[in-house]
């Protein structure tokens, strides 16, 4: 009876796992602020029913950078072609802030840079290390996800890109 109660318990827990991770996860409410200091909603993050990719990163992640420098490169091309937006999320904190805007304007990135300083964005993506970058469809649902990186998963993204956008 034991194994019996034991089999529908499990049964009903992989169930509950299915059904929750079917579940449509869309951009959680955060208030940040862009790199002018204007306030920014998370939840109201929309670009005009086009996709959006949202990449949390930091200044001391070498990782991250590499790949917000390596999607810039082709970042325009990606545009003519999907119409993607992209928002670079900072994690960094009080300490590292500061540190921000001089790389970004180094770098010359054509994004939307946002501050998350005390990570409660991130908290709220389920984001545990950086990199971690989402493609988010044109109707604001999370549609796929990917942690690191390493050369070539730019070209992943792509491919992501296009599917949803069936270029």
């Amino acid at each position: 009876m034991k194994k019996v109660l034991m089999l529908c318990f499990l049964s009903l827990m992989t169930t509950s796992v299915i059904v929750a991770q079917s579940k449509v996860r869309t951009l959680p409410s955060s208030n940040l602020k862009d790199l002018k200091g204007k306030a920014v909603n998370t939840a109201k993050l929309s670009n005009e029913g086009k996709p959006m990719i949202i990449s949390f990163w930091a200044t001391w992640c070498s990782p991250c950078k590499k790949e917000l420098n390596t999607i810039a490169e082709v970042y325009e091309e990606w545009q003519d072609e999907t119409g993607v937006e992209l928002v670079a999320v900072s994690i960094d904190d009080a300490r590292s802030a500061s540190r921000v805007k001089p790389y970004v304007a180094s770098k010359a990135w054509d994004y939307q840079v946002l501050l998350d300083p005390n990570s409660d964005f991130k908290r709220k993506m389920g984001v545990n290390n950086v990199p971690h970058t989402f493609l988010v469809n044109g109707k604001g649902e999370i549609v796929w996800q990917h942690n690191n990186y390493a050369p070539g998963d730019e070209d992943e993204l792509r491919e992501q890109l296009k599917h949803l956008t069936g270029h």
